[in-house]
């Protein structure tokens, strides 16, 4: 035997060894995502209640990279999210769903959203009642916007330690003009209406009294259309809701600080339990499990089991495709989340090219951005209607400047009426840092050609440059109004009457003509199906093409993600209070993302917390 043939034999055991090591480490692999992928498919009994769970934020759209936020929020370093249409696609079906007599909803761990937001979940929730079924609510710690979704149940159960908070609507800024003078920054800002009130933090030391008139305005608004949903859900007189909120702090001391017997004397909950007595309660209406609790459905593990439903009963029918607008708009390619002028534009012009699509629902909630990302957009939009596909927009709880510019080509607008809305206004701000400098000795001089060279955050803005950024400012303000008026069948005089960068909410919008209708999602999905002629279709969210590793982690929910990154629950919480207390952060990744040179942005930093 020859050497030659030694090694050949040892070559080809070797290949053989390798190869049987790929195949078990194939097979171990295979075994760890069918075993993730089994755990993912709901287990459904034969009478269970529908749980419905939202866990921190409810959002029009998930943010972010699937992938990337299945680990974020496994390691505790995401912001949690709770997806709206899975809840209302679940509930709704769960309505006809023989094995689902009672939906279970537990706000413990819901962290807020805007009033529109929430009242598409309330109305899932009323629909699941009007088909006979019990919704049955349970709550320690029911913040405002907790409360508005309990207040939908037929039962609602506070813990004996618990409380319910109804402090209003506020709107208080930080101020950054004397600490920006201490260090010696200027902060040029170009602007077009006395509302644009986006650009003050910077230039003020309080609220301006255009600021004031029109945050007071929207913010009585909301809390009057908040009253009057809670007073409609609980059968309380109109003035119920705020008695209870003015009179909280000498109701506590009467009731010596129990909060739960103030919540209960005011009508506002059924009763006082315990979660094991809640629990209990569940029990006798759909049995137990084995853990001891009550047999349960997870509504965002129903809600796979509706969705897979709906693409094999939806084939072939004609689509009304919904493309979802959430958060700022910003230049080029962005993640789910933001709305990217780019990605955005190419979601609108596959629902063009989409024969099956006969009409399309933007749905906003987006405070805008860019104006270039926003003006391509809107172009994609206009393209869309000139190919013969109805646009109505369905605004949820924002949808100002930059997302009523992308608003404005639409057959018909439906807002809430707690929308924020309006906004039209185009601003532009450029950091000079010069006298920052001369604080620490440095001095910046030099030549140049033009008056436009040597321009930088480092010397003073010159004059040239001043007039060169407010004409574009100006020019762009135009645009706006010509775009609004355009769509909105108004000269541009009349638009500019109701513009100059002020807020409305959805109700006052209505009245000024910014806004066609009142009404919800669904309603804007009927009306698009009016103006397509459709009777028989279904509804689609047009997305950006998944990889199949994103399906598969759609599909496995994180679970298998989980297994390998355990989060404690000490580290999500400190996570969450650090999003919250660190505003400052925040505010200056704003400013970072408004000074980029040449950028002119429709942008509105409205709120009510």
């Amino acid at each position: 035997m020859t050497l030659r043939t030694i090694l050949l034999g040892l070559w080809r055991g070797l290949d053989v060894l390798r190869k049987v090591l790929h195949l078990i480490v194939l097979f171990v692999i295979f075994g760890f995502l069918l075993g993730a992928l089994r755990g993912s498919v709901p287990s459904m009994p034969s009478r269970a209640a529908l749980f419905v769970a939202p866990e921190g934020q409810l959002v029009e759209q998930l943010s972010g990279d699937p992938v990337q936020r299945a680990v974020e929020e496994a390691r505790g370093d995401g912001h949690v999210e709770t997806l709206l249409w899975d809840l209302t696609d679940a509930i709704r079906a769960a309505a006809k769903d023989s094995r689902i007599p009672v939906l279970a909803l537990d706000l413990e761990r819901f962290e807020g959203a805007g009033q529109p937001m929430m009242e598409e979940l309330a109305r899932s929730l009323r629909e699941f009642r009007a088909s006979g079924k019990k919704v049955i609510a349970y709550g320690t710690e029911l913040t405002q916007e907790r409360y508005y979704l309990a207040a939908q149940a037929d039962e609602i159960y506070l813990d004996p330690m618990g409380s319910i908070i109804l402090e209003g609507y506020d709107r208080y800024r930080m101020y950054y003009k004397q600490a920006l003078d201490k260090v010696g920054v200027d902060i040029n800002v170009f602007r077009v209406g006395a509302y644009k009130s986006a650009v003050e933090p910077y230039l003020r030391t309080d609220m301006s009294p255009e600021d004031r008139e029109e945050s007071r305005a929207y913010l009585t608004a909301q809390w009057s259309a908040y009253q009057e949903a809670m007073s409609r859900a609980r059968k309380l007189p109109a003035d119920a809701v705020s008695k209870y909120a003015n009179s909280l702090a000498k109701s506590a001391q009467a009731a010596g600080g129990d909060l739960a017997q103030v919540a209960l004397q005011a009508g506002l909950i059924t009763g006082i339990k315990t979660r094991l007595e809640f629990e209990r309660r569940l029990i006798d209406l759909v049995g137990e499990d084995d853990s001891g609790s009550f047999k349960s459905v997870a509504a965002t593990d129903y809600a796979r089991l509706v969705k897979a439903d709906k693409k094999l009963h939806g084939t072939g029918k004609s689509r009304i495709g919904v493309i979802v607008a959430q958060g700022e708009i910003l230049d080029g390619d962005q993640a789910p989340g933001t709305v990217g002028g780019d990605s955005t534009s190419r979601l609108i012009r596959q629902a063009r090219m989409d024969k099956d699509v006969r009409a399309v629902v933007l749905r906003i909630n987006s405070p805008g951005g860019s104006v270039q990302a926003s003006e391509e957009i809107y172009r994609e939009l206009m393209a869309l209607r000139a190919a013969g596909k109805p646009l109505i927009v369905s605004m949820s709880d924002l949808a100002a400047s930059g997302g009523y510019y992308i608003a404005a080509p639409a057959d018909e607008i439906w807002a809430s009426p707690a929308t924020l809305t309006g906004s039209i206004g185009i601003f532009a701000m450029v950091p000079t840092l010069d006298k920052t400098l001369n604080k620490v000795g440095v001095t910046v001089d030099g030549v140049g050609t033009t008056p436009l060279s040597g321009q930088s955050i480092f010397r003073p803005l010159g004059d040239s440059i001043k007039v060169l950024v407010q004409s574009q400012i100006e020019r762009g303000y135009k645009e706006f109004l010509s775009r609004v008026s355009s769509g909105r069948k108004k000269t541009p005089e009349q638009i500019d009457a109701i513009a100059r960068g002020r807020v409305w909410a959805g109700s006052d919008a209505q009245n000024n003509g910014l806004v066609d209708h009142l009404g919800s999602f669904d309603d804007a999905v009927k009306a698009a199906a009016r103006h397509a002629n459709l009777k028989d279709y279904t509804v689609e969210f047009v997305e950006p093409e998944l990889s199949w590793v994103q399906e598969l982690v759609l599909q496995m929910r994180a679970g298998a993600v989980r297994t390998l990154f355990k989060a404690d629950r000490e580290t999500l919480a400190l996570s969450r209070v650090a999003h919250k207390l660190d505003p400052v952060a925040r505010e200056v990744e704003h400013l970072s993302r408004f000074t980029e040179h040449n950028h002119l942005y429709a942008y509105c930093f409205c709120s009510a917390d």
